[in-house]
């Protein structure tokens, strides 16, 4: 089992990826579209998330779904075979070492991902060798550091603080969002445009408060609960005090606020 991913490899973190993939699919994918005929890779497809709404958006494009984790790979396979979706084969292997020639895909897609990396222009590198000269690649990454909420209680921003803290401890970004700009022109991209998708809750959107702020930012949360416990980042009374204040945020009195990032790049 890896033990590089802050969120682990559970089954219930499966259902949260897909509870978040599905909550914000309009948002982060109302223009993710590719051509007829177009060789599409998406590089840590996970346990295939965001591998449905990709599919369904563009049906006659032909999408490589590349994950490091079997496992995972396995519940893709089943997810999409569910779904009745024929345009995805699946491929495992590791981004910083992919198994495919130089610029064998027209497009390349990569979600949530670059944030677990210790190294995100190498993996952007990577990728880049085997797009073609003139595909296009789309980076979405969140940034926790843009989140707030009301109401906000010291607990519930120590318990948030914690999901930070057990990632960066990882040696990876959980800020990710705010440097894609960067990031890609430091891997020598082009036409480079990076995008704000603004996700703000509250009790006039039902839909988000349960698959956003319960299903998607509490559960991602309650992820990483025996790492800070284990890490002396919280103690327990103080942790599930934070739990019953984000919880808080989703009462009709509350409100949520979190900033993901959307960048489209050319080699």
């Amino acid at each position: 089992m890896r033990n590089d991913y802050v969120h682990g490899y559970s089954e219930r973190e499966a259902i949260r990826l897909v509870d978040q993939a599905k909550t914000l699919s309009s948002l982060m994918h109302h223009d993710t579209c590719y051509p007829s005929g177009s060789l599409v890779l998406e590089a840590g497809c996970g346990v295939g998330a965001q591998t449905i709404t990709l599919a369904r958006n563009s049906p006659h494009a032909e999408i490589t779904s590349l994950d490091i984790s079997e496992p995972s790979l396995n519940h893709a396979r089943a997810l999409i075979n569910e779904e009745g979706i024929s345009n995805v084969k699946f491929q495992l292997g590791d981004i910083m070492n992919l198994p495919f020639e130089d610029e064998t895909f027209d497009h390349v897609f990569i979600c949530f991902v670059l944030e677990h990396l210790p190294d995100p222009v190498g993996a952007l590198l990577s990728l880049k060798r085997v797009l073609k000269k003139g595909g296009s690649i789309t980076v979405i990454e969140g940034d926790h550091g843009s989140c707030y909420f009301h109401p906000e209680t010291k607990e519930a921003i120590k318990a948030w603080q914690c999901l930070i803290k057990v990632q960066n401890d990882l040696k990876c970004n959980p800020l990710m969002g705010r440097e894609l700009y960067p990031l890609l022109t430091e891997a020598e991209f082009k036409n480079i445009k990076v995008d704000p998708r603004i996700v703000y809750v509250d009790s006039s959107k039902p839909e988000l408060v349960d698959g956003f702020i319960k299903k998607t930012i509490i559960a991602m949360v309650q992820g990483v609960k025996d790492q800070a416990l284990e890490s002396d980042l919280i103690d327990i009374e103080t942790w599930e005090k934070g739990i019953q204040g984000l919880y808080k945020s989703a009462e009709p009195s509350g409100t949520f606020f979190y900033n993901f990032f959307k960048g489209i790049a050319t080699k």
